[in-house]
Parts: C-alpha cells; sequence; structure tokens
C-alpha cells in the first residue's frame, strides 16, 4: 500500500510542485513582496506549460493543429494582464490534466501489460543432466534445453526431451483442460507445466515464439492512431473557431478589456475531448483483453461499431472445429490397435482439429502409445512420420462419403477414419441475438451446400449461404457486399480465410495456431472458440463509441455555455480555471468507463 502510494506521489510531482508553487506565491502576495512573488507566478506557469509549448510547436511544425493552442492564448493573456494566479493555476490545472491523462492511459492499459507480463524474464538452463545457470530468455538459442518447473509458464517454444508432461494451454486456446504430453511433443509459449519439473528443447527463440506474436498483436493496438481521435481532431477545429470568436465577442464588448477575453479562454482550456478520446478508445480495447478478445487496431473498434453485415466461416466458427470420429473402417490385415497407435503417434504432432479427434479417438479405444520421428505436415495433403520402422501417411480421403482421413502405406489405402462436427453450444443463441439485433448474416464455406444447408436448419434461423467457397469466393462475395454500400465484419479460423478476413472492413478470427496467416489478416482475434465473443466485441464497440461521443459533446457543449457565461461577465477567470478542470476530470473519468 505504501509503494502505491509513493508511486502516485512520483506520478503526480509535476502539479504537486506547482500547487506548492501557489502557496508560496500567495503567501509573498499577502506579504507585500510583489516582485518575488511575479517571480514565483512565473516560473511554476513556465514549469506547467512547458511541455504543452513544446508539443504545440511540434505539432504545428507537422500542421498538426489543436486546441492546444487555446491553452497557449490563455497563458500569454494571463501573463500580459498580470493575472499571475491566473496563469499559474491555469499551469496546474493543463499539467494535472495531461498527467491524469497519462496515469488514465496506464490504467487503460493495465490488463495488456500483463499480458507481456506473464512471460519470465529468466530461465533456467538444464546442462550435464542437472540445473545450470539462469540466463535471460532472450538470450537462449535454438537448441538450448530449459528446465521448467512445476507452475511456470513456459517462456519459449520447444520440444518435450522428458518422458512425460502436463501442460495447462487455456491461455492460447481459452479451454480449461490439462494436455498430456510425451517425448517429443512439441510445447508451446504461454503454457503453464502443471505437472512435475521437464526439459524442453527450444525450436524458437523469444522473438519467433507463439506467445510473443499475442503480445505483439497488443502492442499495435496501443500505438495505432484511430478515425475517432481524428474526429476529435476535426471537431477541435470547429470548436477553436467557436471559442475565438466567443473570446472576440466578449472582448468588445467589454469594451476590450482583455480579463474578459481570458474568462473565456480558461473555460476552453484544455480540450476535454483531445484527452478523452485516446483514453475511451485503449479503456475499449482493455476490457476486450479481459475477455480474451485481442484488439490489434484501434481503428476497427469504431468500424466495427458500424457495422452491419456479418460474414461467418462455418467450420471452427459456427460449429467446434473438433470433429469427432464417428466410424474407424480397417482394409488391411494390420490390426486395428496396430493402425490406431500409428495414426496417433503421428498425429499428436499436428495442430489441426481432425488430427485432435483422431488422438482422443485413439485414447478411448485404449491404443498403445508409441514416438513418431521424422514428422511431415503440408497444409492441404496431410501428415506422414515414421512409427517402428515403417512410414504412413494420413491425408483427407475424397472417395468416401462425408469427412475423412485415410491410413496410407506406401500409397496403398490402410484404413480410414469417419467424422461429424458439432455446432458449438452458443452459436444459436448468438446468431440469434445477432439477427434481432438487426444485422444481415451470411455463412461462406467450403463445405458442400447439403451440409450449410443442414447447419442452418440445426439452427432454425434465416442466415444466407454462399456454400462451396473457395478463398476467392469468399472475397468476391465480401468484395459484392461492401459495393452496396455495406460495412461488413467477417469470421474466420483458417488459413482459407485469410484473404476474406483481410478485405472484410473487420476481419475478426478465433485464434489457431496452425493459422498465423488469419491471425495476421484479422483485426481483432478471439482466444479460444467461444462464439459468443463475436456479440461481446460488437457490444464493447458500441459502448466504447457512445462513451466516447459522450466525451466529445458533452465536454464541448458544456465548454461553450460556460464561455457564453464568461463573455458576459458572470464568471472571473479564476472561476474559469476551475470550471474547466472539472469538466476535464468529468470527461476523463467517464471516458475510464470503457475499461469496465
Amino acid at each position: 500500500m505504501r509503494s502505491k502510494y509513493i508511486n502516485l506521489i512520483d506520478t503526480f510531482k509535476v502539479p504537486l510542485i506547482i500547487f506548492l508553487g501557489i502557496i508560496i506565491y500567495i503567501a509573498l502576495e499577502l506579504l507585500k513582496l510583489p516582485l518575488p512573488a511575479a517571480i514565483v507566478a512565473v516560473t511554476i506557469t513556465l514549469l506547467g506549460s512547458f511541455r504543452l509549448f513544446k508539443e504545440s510547436i511540434e505539432g504545428l511544425l507537422k500542421k498538426d493543429f489543436a486546441l492546444d493552442y487555446i491553452a497557449i492564448l490563455a497563458i500569454v493573456v494571463s501573463l500580459i494582464t498580470r493575472e499571475y494566479l491566473v496563469a499559474s493555476i491555469l499551469a496546474l490545472m493543463i499539467e494535472s490534466g495531461r498527467t491524469l491523462e497519462d496515469y488514465g492511459v496506464a490504467q487503460a492499459k493495465k490488463s495488456l501489460t500483463k499480458l507481456a507480463e506473464r512471460i519470465p524474464d529468466q530461465v533456467v538452463l538444464w546442462e550435464n543432466k542437472k540445473a545450470g545457470a539462469k540466463i535471460s530468455i532472450g538470450k537462449v538459442k535454438k537448441g538450448d534445453m530449459i528446465l521448467i518447473r512445476r507452475g511456470e509458464v513456459i517462456g519459449l517454444d520447444g520440444i518435450l526431451e522428458s518422458e512425460a508432461g502436463f501442460t495447462d494451454e487455456s491461455s492460447l486456446t481459452g479451454e480449461p483442460y490439462t494436455v498430456e504430453k510425451i517425448k517429443g511433443d512439441p510445447i508451446r509459449s504461454g503454457t503453464v507445466n502443471v505437472g512435475d519439473p521437464i526439459i524442453i528443447k527450444v525450436t524458437k527463440v523469444q522473438d519467433d515464439s507463439t506467445y510473443k506474436k499475442i503480445v505483439d498483436l497488443v502492442k499495435k493496438a496501443q500505438d495505432e492512431k484511430s478515425p475517432m481521435v481524428r474526429m476529435a481532431d476535426k471537431y477541435s477545429g470547429v470548436f477553436t473557431i467557436v471559442t475565438l470568436g466567443i473570446t472576440g465577442f466578449a472582448y468588445f464588448l467589454s469594451g476590450f478589456n482583455l480579463e474578459r477575453a481570458l474568462s473565456v479562454l480558461v473555460i476552453a482550456t484544455p480540450c476535454p475531448l483531445i484527452i478523452a478520446t485516446p483514453i475511451a478508445l485503449l479503456g475499449g480495447v482493455n476490457s476486450a483483453s479481459k475477455r480474451n478478445i485481442i484488439v490489434k487496431k484501434l481503428a476497427s473498434i469504431e468500424v466495427l461499431s458500424r457495422a452491419k453485415a456479418l460474414i461467418f466461416d462455418k467450420t471452427g466458427t459456427i460449429t467446434l472445429g473438433k470433429p469427432k470420429v464417428t466410424e474407424f473402417v480397417n482394409e488391411s490385415d494390420i490390426k486395428d490397435s496396430e493402425l490406431l497407435a500409428a495414426s496417433e503417434a503421428i498425429e499428436r504432432n499436428s495442430l489441426h482439429p481432425l488430427a485432435k479427434a483422431i488422438v482422443d479417438f485413439a485414447k478411448e479405444k485404449a491404443a498403445k502409445t508409441l514416438h513418431a520421428e521424422n514428422i511431415e505436415e503440408k497444409i492441404g495433403q496431410g501428415i506422414s512420420g515414421v512409427v517402428d520402422g515403417k512410414k504412413y501417411r494420413l491425408s483427407r480421403l475424397e472417395s468416401k462419403e462425408g469427412m475423412s482421413i485415410g491410413i496410407y502405406d506406401d500409397g496403398k489405402l490402410l484404413a480410414f477414419f469417419r467424422f461429424e462436427d458439432e455446432i458449438k453450444e452458443e452459436s444459436k443463441s448468438t446468431i440469434e441475438i445477432l439477427k434481432q439485433s438487426g444485422f444481415e448474416l451470411f455463412i461462406f464455406t467450403g463445405d458442400k451446400k447439403e451440409a450449410a444447408e443442414k447447419l442452418v436448419k440445426n439452427l432454425n434461423l434465416d442466415v444466407q449461404i454462399k456454400a462451396e467457397c473457395t478463398p476467392e469466393d469468399k472475397q468476391e462475395g465480401i468484395e459484392k457486399l461492401k459495393k452496396s454500400g455495406k460495412i461488413t465484419a467477417m469470421v474466420g479460423d483458417g488459413i482459407n480465410d485469410a484473404p476474406a478476413l483481410a478485405l472484410a472492413d473487420v476481419g475478426m478470427v478465433f485464434s489457431n495456431e496452425e493459422q498465423t496467416a488469419a491471425s495476421e489478416a484479422a483485426d481483432i482475434v478471439f482466444l479460444g472458440g467461444n462464439f459468443s465473443h463475436v456479440v461481446e466485441s460488437l457490444n464493447i464497440a458500441k459502448r466504447t463509441i457512445n462513451i466516447a461521443k459522450q466525451s466529445i459533446f458533452v465536454g464541448i457543449g458544456v465548454s461553450i455555455v460556460g464561455m457564453v457565461f464568461a463573455s458576459v461577465g458572470l464568471i472571473p477567470p479564476i472561476g474559469g480555471a476551475f470550471i474547466q478542470e472539472a469538466i476535464d476530470v468529468a470527461v476523463i473519468i467517464n471516458a475510464l468507463r470503457t475499461s469496465r
């Protein structure tokens, strides 16, 4: 608790110094020492406005105009009129507002930062069959052996060297299941060792690791300047003109009294919309991240809030993407148990949903656990490996009905698996909510038309279908919707969705570690497969933009009302400064609501 207060004092140290300076100024004035009092006032005014002047000049050179020039004008006029107390209070309010903005942004980013903080800074090397030195995770090279103790987050991708292990992969998949691993299995960064200590042979350095890619997605969102911020800048230009107009009116109405003009200027300083809008947007990103929704670009929040057409892939999006084996047909003389054991050994090294189904089926049938070597997987062509000296290949079997995977030995079909995919439990209710909310819903799928129609029939909902789609077909469908004037959001999960995700106004993807192209093409990434994330992301986007607009229009409206009162002499300069600071604090607090 003590360190928390120390951190707060350190954060607000400049406003505190200015506040103490104001007290000293007032004391010197009471002692009738005007010259020392003026020197103190000018000094603390310069201290509090230095950042303002510096950033305003830099912005002017970049042709980035904002309301900061109103603040500068207010300070200059207060010094010219020798309203030193007003100048000091203005400096305090400006610096306090900016410090509060920095603090608010830091609070909004807090949960995003926690993503990066999960990964340890150091790891323990495994040397000569014992724990070695601790070194920085950034210095670990491919091929190094590292020790991961129980409960530790695994910082780097690698291959399990221990005989067996158990990992919690919920941070990557969103599913709270413990996964059993055996020697030779891949281990991914960001997962947690929940079993005995294990040894891992590193296959990817820190910058290439699975979890680092997720953190990088978040960092991109933090640095992005969105259309909403640019919209705030546009309104600030209009507000600047209105402010100067009211200031001029007050100046002439009062018989060229600069103090009356100053009263108007201080109420317009600093601008609430410039402070509050980025905090609201970052708060929306923060709120999404708490629900395992990673927003890569701030701009996508604003665009998503206006989306009218939602396009879904089927497999892995509306369905679980985790098909179950419904039938195993052996067409060879080899025992079922041997083929199942070989299939499990090979498919255990793949992240494909059908591979997981085969592994689960083999375990249900109590197949022996074997180890596969020389694993080679090619997207669209299947996976192969050597088990007990014999090479097998597993690949899609088009000649059989439905979804099937064949087991081959030197081109000869030995057996095959049949699968069925299940609709996600929350898919029907989620699509009903979206339909009731007025969205146009489409399913673009590579599956057969019959399979897609069966899905829609099971959902019992009015959804438009485009079946047997190639990636190009999905792109063409989205392009047609965009040309008709619709704001589109595409939801998918695979490499074949990547072109459509990139073309849609907002691309949203369910993360799947084998499908990095889809994640790269998307604007929003859902960690795990919960279909209700779609509704949550839409709700967060709409709420965030509504709050951002509240901050813009309410802040401007209240400031204009205050300026009108000041222009007719009802509010003195000092009163105006306090009123404007109250407005700033109110809109910042309002903007921070998006984090909740």
